[in-house]
């Protein structure tokens, strides 16, 4: 009994030690097999970034307080960047406020105070004249000088500036060019708080800028926006040589803004606010700025010598639209046509030609009249520029140096566009004038041109036996605005040849009522050149 008891207590206790052995075993391989588990488990997918920054991955296990501050970051971080873009705006407007001054102007005599343009009962943006007594500038030098709009000090009498901490001068005009709409004056005084001035290069669509003027007679009034457009054009400016290429802005500009600044988030001067778009008068969204290139460039001449030396092409220009782009070969719809080349002016002698495609100057692009006009605008007579142009389904380099408008090539060409009696324009008391051999002027009173049959002479003095005379051009009218001068004969309306009156009517008649109509005529010169006149209003 004694042994069969030991026996089966020993086999009792090693059961239950190879039990406890084999918990044991399976609770360290259980150990052993689940390290990797936590790390496979707490590591997460990147998110996908869909526009703005993507937010932190939050860990598999937090505690309560992690997950708060994960929660709180993107709202500290958002509050932070508005933090640092107020500091910035506070920064601009104490480095541009102090540059810019208030302008009044007293004994001003019928002067055309412009700071906005309207649209009449049709639709079309008209000038909207305006008499008042404040303006603004923007110190540019440490000696006083000061650059405005030249509408703004326009048959001014005293001229009085005060500075944001309301000091007090006189000025004087040094010079004006109302090709730009741009004056310079100058007060007394040195160590003058005088803007940075930027690149307008580096301009770009979308950035964010500041507006500083005194609208309404508040000083100081600060407003902000973005760069809305660039290169525009509006027809503000009162001269047939006038230069616009503005930078447009949605930032609030009212009158008394005119010659104000606009500046960049560097407080950086890109722009003179020069214009806006309104139906009432005040603020639309539509301000229009002088870039502070093309400004640099005036204002620097009109303190050196009190006017611009602007070089010139000689050439009359248009638009490359789709169809003229399609009948010229062009790879794209770009570059600006030349309708017509000044003969022994500067592009010809360089080698240009009537109906080449002006690509680029001096390596940087122009895609409109107006850029063209803007890239030529900022050198001076003897500047040698690169011209890159389009020819014949061919690119074309020349390198054509600029001349003054007092070279004799352009002697007639200024004075048939200077002055109010312009060359195109028909005597006063007779609106159908007659030339010696006694035909009468037929007018095509809605396009604004007045033709003749071709007489004998005529046929002799232009080398052509088919055609009509231009008798006149009026004014401001459609083919005035196109150009076209009075003393040339009409060879081709819209592509169609004309050899009568009724050639002419039955052409005019055939333009679309939206399409502008191509002429082509020929000078007393031999040269032929092209105008594109956009239909009657």
């Amino acid at each position: 009994m004694t042994k069969f008891s030991l026996d089966r207590k020993t086999t009792l206790l090693a059961g239950i030690g190879l039990v406890l052995v084999g918990l044991l075993a399976g609770v360290l391989l259980m150990l052993t097999a689940g390290r990797p588990r936590p790390v496979v488990m707490t590591r997460q997918a990147e998110p996908v970034r869909i526009g703005g920054e993507a937010e932190p991955a939050k860990p598999a296990a937090l505690s309560d307080s992690g997950e708060a501050q994960n929660a709180a970051a993107p709202q500290q971080r958002r509050a932070t960047e508005l933090t640092d873009l107020n500091r910035r705006f506070r920064k601009m407007t104490e480095r541009i406020r102090p540059a810019v001054v208030s302008i009044r102007v007293q004994g001003q005599e019928g002067a055309d105070w412009f700071d906005g343009f309207r649209k009449d009962d049709r639709g079309f943006f008209k000038r909207r004249k305006q008499r008042r007594s404040a303006g603004s500038g923007v110190l540019i030098t440490e000696k006083g000088h000061i650059v405005t709009n030249s509408h703004v000090v326009k048959g001014a009498g005293a001229i009085q500036v005060t500075l944001v901490d309301k000091r007090e001068y006189e000025a004087e005009v040094v010079g004006n060019d109302p090709s730009t709409d741009m004056a310079v004056l100058k007060i007394g005084g040195d160590d003058l708080p005088a803007a940075t001035l930027g690149n307008s290069d580096n301009v770009k669509v979308g950035d964010r800028v500041l507006a500083v003027g005194n609208p309404f007679g508040l000083s100081s009034t600060v407003t902000a926006g973005i760069v809305s457009a660039l290169g525009r054009q509006v027809g503000i400016i009162n001269d047939r040589f006038r230069i616009e290429n503005f930078i447009q802005t949605d930032a609030a500009i009212n009158p008394g803004n005119s010659g104000g600044a606009l500046v960049n988030m560097k407080g950086e001067l890109i722009g003179i606010s020069t214009a806006i778009a309104t139906e009432d008068g005040t603020n639309a969204g539509y301000g229009f700025a002088v870039p502070s290139n093309l400004m640099e460039r005036v204002a620097k001449d009109l303190i050196a010598y009190g006017e611009v030396r602007r070089g010139y092409l000689g050439v009359s220009i248009s638009e490359v639209n789709a169809d003229r782009a399609r009948d010229l070969g062009l790879e794209s719809i770009a570059g600006v046509y030349v309708a017509d080349v000044r003969s022994s002016g500067a592009a010809d002698r360089a080698g240009l030609c009537s109906g080449d495609v002006v690509l680029a100057v001096e390596g940087r692009p122009v895609n409109a009249p107006n850029e063209l006009q803007s890239a030529i605008a900022r050198h001076h007579p003897g500047d040698r520029l690169t011209v890159k142009i389009w020819r014949e389904g061919a690119r074309k380099r020349y390198e054509v140096e600029l001349m003054s408008k007092d070279a004799p090539a352009y002697a007639s060409w200024f004075d048939d566009s200077s002055g109010d009696d312009d060359a195109g324009s028909p005597d006063g008391n007779d609106n159908a004038p007659r030339d010696p051999s006694g035909n009468e002027v037929f007018e095509l009173g809605e396009w604004g041109v007045g033709v003749q049959p071709l007489s004998e002479d005529d046929r002799q003095d232009y080398d052509v036996q088919r055609g009509v005379y231009v008798a006149y051009v009026e004014k401001g009218g459609p083919a005035g605005r196109a150009g076209l001068p009075r003393g040339v004969v009409l060879k081709k309306v819209a592509g169609q040849p004309v050899s009568s009156i009724e050639d002419v009517l039955k052409a005019f008649g055939h333009a679309g009522a939206s399409e502008a109509v191509l002429l082509r005529v020929k000078r007393r010169d031999g040269q032929t050149a092209f105008y594109e006149v956009e239909p009657p209003r």
